[in-house]
């Protein structure tokens, strides 16, 4: 038998990285639409490569390692989803066109590659941050038992298997129904429950947390419990019940963003000193003068040509955006460069704060969301401030408000790639890799996640429907389009900005609480404690069912924890994947019949919740068994 080799990037790592990258890209990009989150792909991504290329042979570490770096880019640059069809609820596109949604999305993941090189001595090398999913990956890709590796990947079949069938039944059959609400109104005052039976919303509250969860429930009783009904008791309607959504999507969601905003700005600010610090080693101590080869980064040349050629894209990219409408030299110029700065200036900043925060909660966890508000905002007043120069007209804010959605969709991308990159990049520092071939393993999955996800999102808009959209087919059913929360909120605040419409005082209040929730986290923390202030926010923006089922996940995995943990892990990733995979499938083929319904099953309405309940226990009774009969002495 041959030893294992030393091989980092090969040809078959790449090819296989590339089929789990299409893979989860396709099912990351239906969760999002579906519920506005994302999961983290790199651990059930490391599982898959150790098994595949074990079957192989002459596999080692560093080669999973190269694999699963490439092929997490799959849970990054899907968050796309968060920006891109913003263009469709504006009306400036009404498709998704496929070579500008790839290059705009390729060029926007690969910056930020480029932007985490002079970050990764800052925040990783040289940083106590503990990088969770980093860590996590780095014990898997330790873990040199074949049994312990089946084991692994029998639990993650389990969870998906099982999420799948369930999924099937919701979304396919339509035996179960997806969810459960309870409401009543008091007066002018209305209050809502909602809850999911969403099996990918269980897992998610599983590897989320307790305290992640629980702010986020903290988010939704501050949403129906106490600001919905408050603001319906302060303008009283003939119909509070019905009023209650509106009241939701028009006022406290804006709330919730200036929570985010508040936290996110916080996060900024308090990156200052390490990024700045990073950015001078980077270019002092560049990695032709490093003389360990384990730390060594792509070279400068090499990034600066890349610098270049994505500079380059990206003035094509704007130039053609603008040109059916904007033909004048002076506004097309100062727009395009407007554009390139703002996706290189911002595009950083923002890049900085996700990776800081994946280095602390996770990738899965960070804030992009609120990132990517802080960055609408800022790109739309510098917009706005064009307008009152003359360069834009005030008939020429449509194609000023699209233009700035399209820059925010490259600075989403940039933002996510950094996010992933840097908890990659300290896998890598824990096993021993060699940076520079992970930052061209990750430049590989851009390219494979670019190619995926303009397909993914024009399947999923022709079968489903965004909300706040307009629907592409006739007779489809409202009820059953994809929320978009995240495009849906961008597109709101682009809008309000550029037409002066936008409820400042929303999101003033939003701030003022964002504040006080910062200070709160803070006090807490020296007690051991927490309250993430972006989980609070999110939960107040994202519609409640959303937050309600996650924190059951969170609470039932507090409960398991000390029940096997790292089975807990692996299913709860299946339920996320089984069941986003299967939601891309059921679109595709919703997508081909032209029919959202072609597989359902004449169930009454009345029966369909019961039902769904009734399996969404079952399957919390069959999880909580399964890792407590691991645990069981033989």
């Amino acid at each position: 038998m041959r030893p294992p080799s030393n091989r980092e990037l090969t040809l078959r790592g790449v090819i296989l990285g590339t089929l789990i990258t299409v893979i989860f890209t396709a099912a990351n990009v239906y969760l999002g639409l579906k519920i506005g989150l994302t999961f983290a792909s790199s651990i059930p991504a490391t599982i898959i490569s150790m098994v595949v290329l074990r079957l192989l042979g002459n596999s080692n570490i560093l080669e999973n390692n190269l694999v699963q770096t490439q092929a997490s880019a799959a849970g990054t640059l899907s968050c796309v989803f968060a920006a891109l069809p913003s263009l469709l609820m504006v009306g400036y596109w009404h498709e998704f066109p496929y070579f500008q949604t790839l290059l705009l999305t390729l060029a926007g993941g690969m910056t930020g590659v480029v932007f985490t090189i002079p970050l990764r001595r800052a925040l990783v090398s040289r940083s106590s941050l503990p990088y969770p999913e980093g860590k996590a990956c780095a014990e898997i890709l330790r873990a040199s038992s074949p049994e312990g590796d089946a084991k692994n990947l029998r639990a993650l079949i389990q969870g998906s298997t099982v999420s799948a069938l369930v999924a099937f039944f919701t979304g396919g059959l339509r035996v179960f129904s997806d969810g459960f609400t309870l409401a009543t109104s008091v007066g002018a005052s209305a209050f809502r429950l909602s809850g999911s039976f969403s099996l990918a919303l269980l897992g998610t509250g599983y590897l989320v947390g307790l305290a992640g969860g629980l702010a986020m429930l903290l988010g939704v009783f501050l949403a129906w419990g106490v600001l919905v009904p408050y603001i319906g008791y302060l303008n009283p309607a003939a119909h509070p019940l019905a009023e209650a959504s509106s009241l939701w999507v028009h006022k406290v969601r804006f709330i919730g963003a200036g929570v985010i905003a508040v936290a996110a700005l916080w996060t900024l600010i308090s990156l200052t000193g390490p990024v700045i610090r990073g950015v001078r080693e980077a270019f002092v101590g560049g990695a032709s003068t490093n003389p360990d080869p384990k730390d060594t980064d792509l070279s400068p040349n090499v990034v600066k040509s890349l610098c270049v050629l994505l500079a380059v894209t990206l003035a094509g990219l704007f130039t053609q955006f603008l040109w059916p409408v904007l033909h004048h030299g002076e506004a097309l110029v100062t727009l395009v460069l407007l554009g390139i700065v703002t996706c290189f200036v911002i595009g950083f900043l923002v890049a900085s704060a996700c990776g800081y925060m994946a280095g602390i909660i996770g990738s899965s966890s960070s804030p992009i969301s609120g990132i990517g508000i802080i960055a609408i905002i800022l790109i739309t007043l510098l917009l706005t401030a064009l307008e009152h120069t003359g360069l834009l007209t005030a008939d020429q804010r449509p194609v000023a408000i699209g233009f700035g959605l399209f820059i925010l969709s490259a600075i989403t991308a940039s933002a996510a790639i950094s996010n992933d990159n840097l908890q990659d990049l300290k896998t890598g520092q824990l096993v021993g890799a060699t940076p520079w071939r992970q930052e061209i393993a990750l430049l590989i999955g851009c390219v494979a996640g670019a190619l995926i996800i303009p397909w993914v999102l024009q399947t999923l808009y022709q079968a489903y429907g965004f909300a706040n959209a307009p629907l592409p087919h006739a007779g489809m059913n409202p009820d059953q389009v994809l929320a978009a929360p995240q495009p849906a909120l961008m597109a709101a605040i682009a809008s309000g900005i550029m037409n002066h419409t936008l409820d400042w005082n929303m999101l003033e209040i939003g701030g003022v609480i964002g504040f006080i929730l910062v200070v709160l986290d803070l006090g807490l923390r020296k007690l051991r404690l927490a309250l993430p202030p972006l989980a609070v926010g999110l939960g107040l923006y994202l519609p409640p069912e959303v937050s309600v089922t996650i924190t059951v996940g969170a609470v039932i995995g507090y409960a398991l924890r000390h029940y096997a943990p790292e089975k807990g892990t692996m299913i709860a990733s299946g339920f996320i994947v089984g069941e986003s995979i299967l939601g891309v499938v059921i679109a595709a083929i919703a997508g081909g019949t032209g029919n959202p319904n072609a597989l359902a099953l004449p169930v009454p309405s009345a029966l369909q919740p019961w039902l769904g309940g009734i399996a969404f226990l079952a399957v919390l009774i069959w999880f909580s068994h399964a890792l407590k009969k691991e645990t069981r002495p033989s």
